[in-house]
């Protein structure tokens, strides 16, 4: 079997390489993919060159950025992808756990075959699709923006920004007891998909004054709960504007240095909304212990498996591995008739 992977080696160029595996280890599985999927958001930030990981290193003892030479110094090199599902080929001698022939997920990019410890492996449920599986990781962020933003039950809730984060949060804040939810994005395609599963007004951030606009659809009082996902400074902005006085707006978008969109009077002053940044993977968070990452992850997980969040229209568009780089490329350029790049190993592909 041809091996293919997509990878980078300088920002916005990616192509299809060939590689070969190396021996497993006694505690680790092998897998053929059918099925994975990229990560718009978080990857394009690094396949444009403009990761911070790139030129400094995070300190967690200090909790801060700083700049490191080594790390600026390094050539850039990435490949591409998030999730992906397969079935087992090969496993270690020491694995107990998994049969050759089960279907499994995992993290990793976009190629043939991935190695892992068993440990690490996802067990794919009976009913579960790959689909499914591929939303777990924007789960994850999306359950704690609903959590961190406080969303209960009669709630007006606002999603602003629909990549997969931004709509599986609006299907949680729903789960959760919001009595309406609002949607914001440029796109039409994911304002699409948002009412089809199951948003109640859908706004083009891009023609509307979204702020005002969400004043008027709460009958004045504004949202209750605003999850910004985009980490868009003019999106933040009008989720200060349209937020009810004293609410909450949770910041699950990873922000750029602002250079212009956001004015911290005005609006801000009036409402004083409770501004909360929202990051599921960030330990300990704000109901640490209670609620810790691996709670996230298996919730999600749980919840997926279970068929309670709608991925079928948020994977979109599938191609081949073959045409995954060019896609992708495409997609970083214009992300209008994308949601979530999905990429299918078995020649089934929209």
């Amino acid at each position: 079997m041809k091996k293919l992977e997509v990878v980078s080696t300088e920002p916005r160029k990616a192509f299809i390489r060939e590689y070969e595996d190396v021996p497993i280890k006694a505690n680790e599985l092998r897998v053929e993919v059918e099925y994975a999927a990229a990560k718009h958001g978080t990857e394009f930030t690094h396949f444009r060159g403009e990761d911070p990981f790139l030129e400094n290193v995070f300190d967690e003892e200090l909790q801060l950025f700083v700049h490191s030479d080594e790390a600026a110094e390094k050539p850039f090199f990435m490949r591409p992808g998030n999730m992906w599902v397969g079935h087992i080929i090969e496993k270690g001698a020491d694995v107990t756990e998994f049969e050759i022939g089960d279907k499994i997920a995992g993290y990793g990019p976009l190629k043939s075959t991935h190695t892992l410890k068993a440990k690490e492996a996802l067990r794919m449920t009976e009913r579960m699709t790959w689909k499914e599986a591929m939303c777990y990781d924007p789960a994850q962020f999306a359950l704690g923006g609903v959590r961190d933003g406080q969303v209960r039950a009669g709630d007006n809730v606002v999603i602003t920004g629909l990549g997969a984060i931004g709509l599986i949060a609006a299907q949680l804040a729903r789960l959760s007891g919001a009595a309406k939810v609002i949607v914001c994005d440029p796109i039409e395609k994911r304002r699409n998909v948002a009412l089809e599963n199951g948003a109640d007004l859908a706004l083009d951030s891009a023609m509307v004054d979204v702020g005002l606009e969400i004043k008027r659809a709460t009958g004045g009082r504004g949202a209750d709960v605003i999850i910004e996902t985009s980490a868009n400074y003019h999106a933040l902005q009008q989720a200060i504007r349209g937020v009810a006085y004293n609410g909450n707006v949770a910041v699950v978008g990873w922000y750029h240095e602002c250079h212009g969109g956001l004015n911290l009077g005005r609006e801000a002053h009036f409402n004083q909304p409770n501004i909360l940044i929202s990051r599921a993977c960030s330990e300990p968070n704000r109901e640490y212990p209670r609620w810790d990452f691996d709670r996230i992850c298996s919730t999600c997980w749980d919840m997926l498996g279970k068929g309670l969040i709608k991925c079928e229209n948020i994977v979109s568009p599938v191609v081949s591995i073959e045409e995954a780089a060019d896609t992708y490329m495409a997609i970083e350029q214009n992300p209008t008739s994308s949601v979530k790049m999905g990429v299918s190993f078995v020649k089934e592909c929209e």
